[in-house]
């Protein structure tokens, strides 16, 4: 049994005062074992953040189901990670008291949440930081709080939309590689939402290509480059030959979206 299922899931928003409803996922199936890092890509308004959403338990497929661990998902719950593209983190709460919001809630010994907290400060590279407020960080160190944040609470997958969208071209590179080597050591398993084609290369062990709206998967390409993974892979035949593979894929339906409108 595969680790998610994502069985034949749709969604249809209604229509606003009377209009025609809006096909925003077609029936879409998807099966994610566990330890795999899936990125999810695709043109604007496809619906990656509805299918993430979905998984999350933020949101109701209109059919269809997702399995995990072969348990239907009806809500959100804490086996489920999420971080989202806006910086969501409590702003009346330091650093390691927004690590530690998961940990508190399950009423784990403080000792216990003392230890967690400084591990994932370690590992996220915010340690002196620890008493900071979100205001007083930049987007990466409020993001790379977001990621300690949800991996504190020892989810069973990861589900990331869009996580470094709004980071400065650097910012957002140093961020793929820590996230990176997050899951190289710990192999949870994720699915990672981007529009990045470069991002999704180099980050993921599997790329899902989805379609113009209503979305459906279009392509899911094993990306079988080596790990650990450095940031000179991206300059490699190997990896140049994915990303035309990739971008002929995505640009495809980039014209069909733009034909549509």
């Amino acid at each position: 049994m595969s680790k998610l299922l994502i069985d034949g899931v749709a969604r249809v928003f209604p229509g606003v005062h009377g209009g025609a409803p809006t096909r925003a996922l077609e029936p879409t199936t998807l099966a994610v074992e566990a330890n795999d890092f899936i990125a999810i890509l695709g043109p604007s308004g496809c619906g990656k953040s509805t299918l993430l959403r979905i998984v999350a338990g933020l949101d109701r497929p209109t059919s269809g189901r997702v399995l995990l661990d072969a348990r239907e998902v009806r809500g959100p719950g804490a086996d489920r990670g999420m971080v989202f593209q806006s910086y969501t983190l409590f702003p009346w709460l330091s650093v390691a008291q927004n690590i530690a919001f998961g940990l508190r809630e399950r009423r784990l010994p403080p000792a216990e949440q003392d230890r967690i907290v400084a591990d994932y400060v370690e590992r996220v590279g915010l340690r002196g930081f620890e008493r900071h407020w979100p205001k007083q960080l930049s987007g990466g160190m409020q993001q790379r709080t977001a990621i300690a944040r949800a991996l504190a609470n020892d989810p069973q997958i990861m589900l990331l939309d869009e996580p470094f969208g709004a980071l400065d071209t650097q910012t957002r590179a140093l961020m793929q590689e820590l996230l990176l080597g997050i899951w190289e050591r710990e192999r949870k398993t994720v699915l990672f939402v981007t529009h990045d084609i470069e991002e999704a290369i180099f980050i993921a062990s599997r790329v899902v290509v989805m379609t113009a709206r209503p979305g459906r998967i279009k392509a899911d390409i094993a990306i079988d480059l080596p790990h650990p993974r450095h940031y000179t892979l991206k300059t490699t035949p190997e990896f140049s030959a994915l990303k035309a593979r990739l971008t002929e894929e995505i640009r495809a339906e980039a014209v069909l979206a733009a034909e549509a409108h």
